[in-house]
């Protein structure tokens, strides 16, 4: 019998800085360009030694039943056998997608 109990280890880029977490659900959204992730884990066995990173995203997916991370944000996805400690990380050497804003202000006259 199979185990049917995945774990996806999350990387993506919020706010300049990179997250990295631990879900049991993880698939494209209804909303266009969106993945949707739900059913987040945070490593409970390392009690003894708090992590600040980890405790902050702890408390900033306290009360989230599901989250929509745009596409150009993720950086990648693995399915892992367990969990790790969930963490921050700067994102100093991450450049991010480009992104063009439709109804952008900039002039299509540059060629006269």
């Amino acid at each position: 019998m199979t185990n049917t109990t995945e774990i996806y280890k999350i990387t993506f880029l919020n706010k300049g800085k990179v997250y990295e977490i631990f879900v049991k659900q993880v698939y494209q959204s209804d909303l266009y360009g969106f993945i949707e992730i739900e059913e987040f884990l945070f490593d409970e066995r390392s009690q003894l030694v708090v992590d600040p990173s980890e405790e902050k995203l702890k408390s900033e997916f306290t009360g989230v039943r599901r989250s929509f991370i745009p596409m150009q944000a993720i950086i990648r996805i693995d399915e892992v056998e367990k969990t790790g400690v969930a963490k921050i990380s700067s994102g100093d050497k991450i450049t991010p997608f480009p992104v063009s804003l439709v109804g952008s202000t900039k002039s299509d006259n540059n060629d006269a």
